[in-house]
């Protein structure tokens, strides 16, 4: 990365790594393994501390527990894979060498694919690694048309080439889709797997409706929504469901939906609202993996249709709340019917333009500036 030196995620693991196993999950080619590199003191994928289930040669010594020897971190990438996974890897922790300690990694909710073996409960961190952010790019304000265009996986970003972005971002879903989905979930129809993930893309930010979408893949309505969440659990994409706050007529079971690469997203308004929505997830996964605290990404939307694109919980209790707004508009009527009935202390409008004002206890501003109010990391 020769713009991006260290990723956010490096020191809260590191000075984890002294105490546990870390388990670090996020989306392919996010950044995980040059992570877990760094963090090993490894200069690339031959070093001997770093051993992969999708490597045919390592996985006889990773069934057998054959650590290297006088590494103190050891990575085990991608051993989610593997049926057994949990119960290997926590023998192989509870017989490791004095003061080594082992880095998970993996392309999938590590929570959700654990497939029997022992509990591992207080043995590990988890973290979830996030495409790059406006912050990690330097936090001017130049970069964010850079990452509306090339988004925030760190490779098809570095390089800033539209023709490497398009082949790129086709390889990696053809990967997640005839690799992942099939190592990790029986699903015979991939083909449908297909479709589906080619019709997520138009359907950002707004209230997602399964009926239409198992209506165009002529699968029954508990198919789609399972494939949805396997898309999920494969860091494809994610969802958040509206807050259900007093005092207004809340819709209770819509939710929308965003992804991961939000640089797939068609429609620039719905592009840059995922692009909003993913820095504003990866505060709230990052405030739950270094400090604890419960953190949620919700919407507000009655059964009038009027509609605050995102709120930020924690601990239960909305911290703030944010609309998006391509240009430098005037507040938008329902940010002043929401603040006035839910109690939400901190209000945004943000934008892509240079407006920073505030109106009527509302702060209009530019992304760059949300990003530093409310602490992206």
């Amino acid at each position: 990365m020769s713009r991006i030196s260290q990723r956010y995620l490096f020191g809260p693991v590191d000075a984890d790594l002294s105490e546990k196993m870390v388990f670090i999950s996020g989306p392919r080619q996010v950044g995980k393994t040059t992570l877990a590199l760094q963090l090993a003191g490894a200069a690339d994928l031959r070093h001997p501390a770093y051993l992969s289930w999708d490597d045919v040669r390592a996985r006889p010594r990773i069934r057998r527990g054959e650590m290297p020897s006088g590494q103190p971190r050891v990575i085990l990438d991608e051993i989610h894979k593997y049926a057994r996974w949990r119960g290997l890897v926590k023998g192989l922790y509870d017989t490791r060498e004095p003061g080594q300690s082992f880095l998970i990694t993996g392309s999938a909710r590590l929570d959700v694919y654990r497939r029997g073996g022992d509990s591992l409960h207080g043995r590990y961190h988890p973290y979830r690694l996030h495409p790059l952010s406006l912050t990690e790019v330097g936090g001017h304000p130049a970069a964010v048309e850079e990452l509306l265009h090339f988004g925030g996986f760190p490779e098809p970003f570095l390089r800033g080439s539209g023709r490497h972005w398009r082949r790129w971002q086709r390889e990696r879903l053809d990967r997640i889709v005839r690799d992942d989905v099939r190592d990790l979930e029986r699903v015979r129809e991939i083909s449908l797997i297909d479709l589906l993930v080619e019709a997520l893309p138009s359907r950002v930010g707004s209230p997602l409706s399964v009926k239409n979408l198992r209506e165009d893949l002529e699968v029954a309505h508990d198919t789609a929504e399972r494939w949805l969440g396997i898309l999920e659990n494969l860091y494809v994409c994610f969802r958040i469901s509206p807050l259900g706050a007093p005092r207004i007529r809340a819709v209770k079971k819509e939710r929308k939906l965003y992804l991961w690469d939000w640089s797939a997203v068609p429609e620039p308004g719905a592009r840059f609202e995922n692009l909003v929505a993913s820095h504003l997830l990866k505060l709230c996964h990052f405030r739950e993996d270094t400090e604890g605290h419960r953190m949620e990404l919700r919407f507000l939307r009655d059964t009038d249709a009027r509609e605050v694109d995102f709120v930020v919980l924690e601990n239960r209790k909305p911290v703030f709340a944010v609309e998006v707004k391509t240009g430098e508009r005037s507040l938008s009527p329902a940010v002043r019917y929401f603040k006035q009935r839910t109690g939400i202390p901190r209000w945004y409008q943000v934008h892509l333009g240079e407006k920073d004002a505030v109106v009527d206890g509302v702060r209009i501003l530019p992304f760059a500036s949300l990003c530093r109010e409310v602490g992206i990391p």
